[in-house]
């Protein structure tokens, strides 16, 4: 399979795209290791209530990642077994602005979640949601189809006319990295790479 990132950390997107498509820091994966990347699929649900999740597994197509707006509310929104279910559906991970819970069993099942909170308080079911509508998450408005890529490091949303010379910029700018590694290990040094000036304690 493709990664549609082309390989590409967070950090080096954020800074190919020069623009503001880093989500809040609290967000962060479930498991270590947990990379998502994938075409987004816009849930907006309600804080403590999940069935807008059970309804998004069904509706959402193979291939995409479940972004969620539940307000950031700490219930267990997701767990084992809407994993399943939607990797069955063929989907790739889920990114919630809410809490989780199963972190174990997800770890196990190697899906990438990535969520704000961990929780173990149980949730209504109430809410049908509204599935594929422009949402807010983590303080980037995403859409249904942009890019969402997650790592280590953060998390990024490309909105889907910008992902071509977004993934662009970003092999470029690997590319003139790969060149300064090399000329570094030949011995040469980022201040003079970089025109940095005069290195520190030199005078004039």
């Amino acid at each position: 399979m493709i990664d549609p990132a082309r390989g590409h950390s967070t950090a080096t997107l954020l800074e190919a795209s020069g623009a503001d498509i880093a989500l809040h820091r609290d967000l962060q994966a479930a498991w270590p290791g947990a990379r998502l990347c994938g075409p987004a699929f816009t849930v907006q649900g309600a804080g403590g209530d999940n069935l807008a999740l059970h309804h998004a597994v069904v509706a959402a197509p193979a291939g995409h990642v479940l972004v969620v707006d539940v307000g950031g509310a700490a219930f267990g929104h997701w767990g084992e077994i809407l994993t399943v279910a939607a990797q069955t559906s063929g989907l790739t991970g889920l990114l919630i602005d809410g809490g989780v819970r199963d972190r174990i069993e997800l770890e196990r099942l190697g899906f990438p979640v990535f969520s704000r909170n961990d929780a173990i308080g149980g949730t209504r079911k109430d809410f049908a949601g509204v599935l594929g509508g422009p949402i807010r998450v983590g303080g980037v408005s995403v859409r249904t189809g942009d890019l969402v890529v997650g790592d280590a490091d953060g998390i990024v949303a490309i909105a889907s006319e910008d992902i071509e010379m977004v993934l662009d910029a970003a092999d470029a700018r690997v590319e003139k990295e790969q060149d300064i590694i090399a000329q570094l290990r030949a011995g040469r040094t980022t201040v003079d790479l970089y025109a940095f000036g005069k290195q520190a304690g030199e005078r004039g």
